[in-house]
């Protein structure tokens, strides 16, 4: 099972890289871009095709592995029509009202035909007492219309409502993974693995835009799935949806009130969201994501702690960090405060780092233990575990064949085999390397080898810091999603399934990930040393597996 949520997880990533591309070069010629305006950051046309992207990467794996179910079909067939209606808007600018037609045409369908719905609101309710189905449809439908919106509605910076969703994403897989609600952890898995995609192209200064069908799948998907786990036979609080999704509902519902206050329909677009608001306090891009990022991290890491404490408590609980929020933003704009960037930080530390910086000093070092390092450790990997399955030598074969035919013959093509080769074969080895780990492998050699995942780290983070590229992949506010599932997920005790650490090998997929993204962007296309060890490493993992299995 294990397994397949890995596979979920990498097939949507997958997908999603794959297919952003292919859809980024047909999205002019069906008026499918995102042109500059005044309420817009952006400068240049951003075609919207991540949404798109994302939606197949999610159905996919949702098609070959989810269980066959009433709630399953609801789900995908009302995604499919948020999907078709955000798509229409994308290419037509149609306006809310045909879009809410289409949230409440998906809503009915996961209400009556999925059945979803708000049945209790625990102890906020007098004891035993249940909404009736008479209130609870529509109070049930009015809530995920609104989550739906308020995704949307977020999605204002790069990178900002893809990686809030995914936080949420993750949380919600785990979540129903400790209650064994096995569809909805390997969907969920899959979600996050297509915005982790998606993130690769959004992050700032983005290329790809989600579009309002990826940023109203994403919150109907939320919201969609957390009322699944958090109503009926479940032990979760029934309010733990408002905790997860606080700051984007907490966003809408703060600037629809100051639309209505100032006389103006709440439809209306403007430049008043939190993420405005933080650059008008002088904070960066880049800052202002990262803040929200932080936030919405401290919200779903309560939702985990809190996940069994009573409704009166994450009320007030709620109640509080919104009140912090709001009012916060109150009283600097009546304050008039702006934040202060002190000369000795413009001027001297970031003078300093700018001549390390064109003196090439760290990037030298850092880049060739990167180079030379990385590779290495992936090949010391390949001689860990004791068993393999007989067809994973075969395909390590396949693909140094591959790879050595595109050296050959298609050498543009060479950045996108070697991610592909890696990407899905490090996983995998990995994870054999947890379940079949050797007598060898004492504590010594084990902590050497987490040690050696540590460096690599290091020096990638110093990699992206110094590096004088200016296309490519860089330093963003998805390095902190990036780190906090590497954090987070190992302090995750029940999570140590049977004979391996589940948390563990996640960080380790992160870092390899991570690291060889960096470095195929580093290598700016020269990839023959990074290919012949490639082959290298793909031939010692085709001989040890044919070894093992005769």
């Amino acid at each position: 099972m294990i397994m397949l949520y890995l596979t979920s997880l990498l097939l949507s990533m997958f997908i999603t890289l794959t297919l952003i591309p292919i859809l980024r070069g047909v999205a002019r010629h069906v008026h499918l871009v995102d042109l500059p305006s005044e309420r817009k950051v952006h400068t240049q046309p951003i075609p919207k095709v991540g949404g798109i992207a994302m939606a197949v990467g999610i159905l996919v794996p949702a098609t070959l592995w989810l269980e066959i179910s009433i709630f399953a079909k609801a789900v995908l067939s009302a995604s499919g029509i948020i999907i078709l209606f955000g798509i229409v808007d994308d290419m037509r600018d149609v306006g809310y009202k045909l879009k809410l037609f289409g949230q409440i045409m998906a809503g009915m369908i996961v209400i009556y035909y999925g059945g979803i719905s708000i049945q209790t609101m625990g102890n906020i309710l007098p004891a035993g007492l249940s909404i009736p189905p008479l209130l609870g449809i529509p109070l049930t439908l009015l809530v995920i219309v609104g989550v739906t919106n308020a995704i949307n509605l977020s999605d204002g910076l790069d990178g900002l409502a893809g990686g809030v969703a995914m936080l949420c994403f993750i949380c919600i897989a785990y979540l129903s993974y400790r209650i064994e609600m096995i569809n909805i952890a390997l969907l969920s898995i899959a979600i996050a693995g297509a915005i982790f995609g998606f993130l690769r192209f959004n992050t700032y200064p983005a290329n790809i835009f989600m579009g309002d069908a990826g940023s109203q799948l994403l919150g109907f998907l939320a919201i969609t799935l957390s009322l699944k786990i958090t109503q009926g036979a479940t032990p979760y609080s029934p309010l733990l949806p408002l905790i997860l999704l606080g700051f984007p509902i907490l966003d809408t519902l703060t600037v629809m009130t100051e639309r209505i206050v100032g006389g103006r329909s709440p439809f209306v677009a403007d430049k008043n969201h939190f993420h405005h608001k933080l650059i008008r306090l002088g904070l960066f891009h880049n800052e202002a994501v990262f803040i929200i990022y932080v936030l919405q991290a401290f919200l779903v890491s309560s939702a985990f702690v809190f996940r069994f404490h009573s409704e009166w408590f994450l009320l007030v609980y709620y109640g509080i960090f919104s009140g912090t929020i709001v009012f916060g933003f109150i009283g600097a704009d009546r304050s008039g405060w702006r934040l202060k960037r002190y000369d000795i930080i413009d001027n001297f530390i970031k003078g300093k780092l700018r001549w390390i910086k064109d003196k090439q000093i760290v990037i030298r070092v850092s880049f060739r233990i990167v180079k030379w390092g990385l590779p290495v450790l992936l090949l010391f990997t390949c001689f860990i575990p004791l068993r393999m399955p007989a067809y994973l030598p075969m395909i390590a074969l396949g693909f140094s064949c591959i790879v050595i035919w595109t050296r050959l013959f298609r050498i543009e093509w060479m950045g996108g085999v070697l991610r592909m080769a890696l990407y899905l074969l490090i996983p995998f080895l990995l994870f054999l390397t947890e379940i079949h780990s050797p007598v060898w492998m004492g504590v010594r050699i084990e902590g050497l080898y987490q040690i050696c995942f540590g460096i690599i780290a290091v020096f990638v983070i110093f990699t992206l810091k110094f590096t004088r590229r200016r296309k490519g992949f860089k330093s963003t506010p998805m390095d902190f999603l990036i780190f906090f599932i590497a954090l987070v997920i190992p302090k995750l005790a029940d999570l140590n399934i049977v004979s391996f650490n589940l948390g563990m090998l996640t960080v380790r997929v992160i870092i390899f990930l991570f690291s060889y993204e960096v470095l195929i962007g580093e290598l700016r296309k020269d990839f023959d040393g990074l290919a012949l060890i490639t082959i290298l490493t793909m031939l010692v993992l085709t001989v040890r597996g044919i070894h093992i299995n005769l």
